[in-house]
């Protein structure tokens, strides 16, 4: 039991990370592994997700067919396209 305890004590500090972005970017639109990567790109506008290509979107990290038909129809409902490859 003992060993229990300490171990569950260990592990809160692994996965009691903050994962919460800086800023609300895509927050509600898509999964927060996509919006980690688009962070890690400094990509933190529809301004700056626009000088992209779809298929560079897709090379990052979380991105899929599904997150990327969530994030299409977010930009085109704002008037913002991704750049033709």
């Amino acid at each position: 039991m003992i060993n229990l305890v300490i171990m569950s004590k260990s592990l809160n500090s692994i996965y009691a990370v903050n994962y919460d972005l800086q800023n609300g970017f895509l927050y509600g639109v898509i999964a927060l592994a996509a919006r980690r990567a688009l962070e890690k790109e400094k990509i933190d506008s529809l301004d700056k997700l626009c000088d992209y290509s779809e298929k560079e979107i897709m090379q990052l990290h979380g991105f899929g067919k599904n997150t990327m038909v969530k994030l299409k129809n977010y930009m085109e409902e704002r008037q913002f396209f991704f750049k033709k490859s």
